[in-house]
């Protein structure tokens, strides 16, 4: 029988799926562009947060993890063929950075010391795709990123285990989508261009 968790589980990779679906919708037509760099961090970060969850016996509240490395994987491949591929100098710093401590990640067999690293490789992951957005805001699909937002704050409940291994990462990515949401939908502002439909 289905408790609360599962069903929060549950709703978590639905909301997840309805926002790649948007995010793949705006791919198509071209008004998306995803940062390469971005993309393949996260796709590898989602895959290590989800193990050290499953690991840490994280429950339903792992599900969405598992559901954005595989969405992550398929963007990642997409990016390298047809995404933003404009490499300044800060964008294979941040990459650099992210490689580095997958390095230190790699030395480790601890559940919690690898999220928290993991946690640290994704904010050098972000900078890239913070910064596009930041100066091309209507480049990504801001419905989608608030989207993650909430999935991963409806993740939180339905984690079967709290320790530092199964909640930090889920919170991170909560706090980290909202904020980006935010910064986008003020730049668009600040932009003062028509609406689109993102």
């Amino acid at each position: 029988m289905l408790d609360y968790k599962d069903i929060f589980g549950g709703s978590a990779v639905v909301i997840a799926y309805i926002g790649y679906a948007l995010y793949f919708r705006d791919l198509l037509k071209g008004t998306t562009k995803p940062h390469a760099f971005s993309w393949l961090i996260w796709g590898i970060l989602t895959g290590i947060g989800f193990a050290a969850q499953l690991v840490e016996h994280g429950g339903p509240g792992a599900w969405v993890t598992g559901a954005d490395a595989f969405a992550c994987g398929i963007i990642c491949i997409y990016a390298l063929k047809k995404g933003d591929r404009h490499f300044v100098r800060f964008d294979w710093i941040s990459l650099i950075g992210a490689f580095v401590a997958l390095l230190l990640w790699w030395f480790t067999h601890d559940p919690t010391f690898s999220v928290v690293l993991i946690t640290i490789i994704d904010i050098f992951g972000y900078l890239p795709t913070f910064r596009k957005g930041f100066h091309r805001p209507y480049e990504e699909t801001a419905t989608t990123y608030a989207c993650s937002s909430l999935k991963f704050w409806i993740a939180l409940m339905a984690l079967q285990t709290f320790s530092l291994a199964t909640w930090l990462y889920p919170l991170y990515l909560a706090i980290a989508n909202g904020i980006f949401t935010s910064m986008l939908l003020i730049r668009r502002r600040q932009f003062r261009l028509p609406k689109t439909d993102n």
